[in-house]
């Protein structure tokens, strides 16, 4: 067994060393009807040339994004990357330099680091930033955990406009921590009386603007409410592209804000690896978890750079970690970076006019369809559509005719009620002709 060393015995020595008697008492809080039970039906074995062949042939039954007409976001959006950015993090003392964990001899990923900080920091409108986190929905999670830290309360209040995915997973680290969630209804118009759920026990509320359903959110009064219950406001956006075009989570007050930054310097890659973005007040900086690049001068005077602050389990006794988190993504980070310098202010400005104006054209096409109608009042570059026919099955007859409509709502609320609504995205990557084109067929399909 080439690949699986250990014996029955050496089994038996591991999970007595654990303190289970069989592997499956390893995975109990996995539910029994989510276990697969036996081997899966597939070969057991095949050469390496016969993977490859059945492997392409499953690839090809995929439609790529860039292949047709593409409108999906909610949470992950095809931008147009520059060639130099790939050209750039392909040279190999960035491609293999990792955590720095010796920082004096790690000079050129701790500058890298530092630049990537103050540039979310600047876009988000806050004090300070780390170096980067796994993706959105896990950045989103620790700031809630951070912010149980950092009142003494357990209790985090989540907006229905909260993009779903984000809020399992801060739902899944509040369950196994023994933390209380609320997760409001879905809110589709962002209507929602988020104050009203805020009561003394508050820890945070996590709203998102843009919010899931494409509405930009006024957190000003949500951040208000929270203070005057001593609960501090975490703010939550996916598509860093409208942080060009809107009020920025610290001009409205946030205590700290989350998002993706897949959108700048990174494609879609099948669904990663993203990077998380995180930034704060900086008096809240030693309970913000991940690490800090700092900038000082060494002892001849030269400018040079440190690992200021890193407060996960590898560096610090475990018991006084905040996070767990084993890595910055790096790699997303310097191309989130690349990307952010090409464009500059003013070109992420326009880069958020195009993608907006785009947006609004595809509005206006879908408005035009019979039966089809524009739920929000205003949006970015992503908004939802009420359609008179099944949103999922919509999307599948959408795709065999060559365009990929966006996300139907039900496919991550599915017991809200919402069978009908499709988030649409649309990007500086869409033509006229795609935008068209979607309108043409959706009027065909309905």
């Amino acid at each position: 067994m080439r690949y699986l060393p250990l014996d029955a015995v050496d089994r038996a020595l591991m999970l007595a060393r654990v303190g289970v008697s069989h592997i499956d008492e390893i995975f109990a809080d996995i539910p029994a009807d989510k276990r697969v039970s036996g081997l899966l039906d597939i070969p057991t074995r095949k050469s390496e040339i016969e993977v490859e062949r059945i492997l392409s042939s499953l690839a090809k039954r995929n439609v790529a994004a860039g292949s047709v007409p593409f409108f999906v976001g909610a949470g992950a959006y095809r931008h147009h990357v520059p060639a130099s950015v790939d050209h750039l993090i392909q040279r190999s003392e960035f491609l293999t330099s990792y955590t720095p964990y010796q920082p004096e001899i790690a000079q050129g990923t701790l500058q890298v680091l530092f630049e990537f900080q103050t540039q979310v920091a600047a876009l988000t409108g806050m004090e300070v930033a780390n170096a980067s986190m796994y993706d959105g929905s896990t950045a989103c999670a620790e700031a809630m955990l951070m912010a149980h830290r950092l009142t003494r309360r357990k209790k985090a209040v989540l907006s229905g406009g909260l993009h779903p995915q984000y809020a399992d997973v801060a739902a899944t680290l509040a369950h196994m921590a023994g933390d209380e969630i609320l997760r409001l209804a879905p809110d589709i118009l962002a209507s929602e009386d988020i104050a009203a759920a805020i009561d003394d026990q508050t820890s945070c509320v996590i709203v998102q603007s843009p919010d899931f359903f494409g509405n930009p959110r006024d957190l000003a009064p949500i951040k208000a409410a929270a203070h005057a219950k001593g609960a501090l406001l975490i703010a939550v956006f996916t598509e860093t592209v409208s942080l060009g075009a809107l009020r920025s989570p610290g001009e409205m007050g946030a205590d700290i804000a989350v998002g993706e930054g897949q959108s700048i310097g990174n494609t879609l890659n099948f669904g990663g690896p993203y990077v998380g973005l995180f930034a704060t007040q900086s008096k809240y900086v030693r309970q913000m978890p991940g690490r800090l690049a700092g900038e000082t001068i060494d002892a001849e005077g030269r400018r040079s750079f440190v690992l200021t602050l890193s407060t996960r389990e590898q560096h610090i006794r475990r018991e006084k970690a905040t996070s767990n988190i084993c890595t910055n993504s790096g790699l997303c980070a310097l191309a989130f970076s690349i990307h952010m310098s090409l464009l500059g202010q003013t070109g992420m400005q326009r880069l958020a006019r195009v993608n907006h104006a785009n947006a609004v054209q595809l509005a206006d096409r879908l408005s035009g369809v019979k039966g089809v109608s524009v739920i929000n009042e205003c949006f970015f570059n992503e908004f939802t559509i009420r359609t008179p026919r099944p949103a999922e099955e919509l999307i599948e007859t959408l795709a065999k005719k060559g365009v990929i409509g966006g996300l139907p709502v039900s496919r991550l609320l599915p017991k809200a009620g919402l069978d009908d609504l499709i988030v649409v995205a649309s990007t500086e990557t869409n033509s006229d002709e795609d935008r068209a084109a979607y309108a043409a067929a959706l009027a065909q399909c309905l």
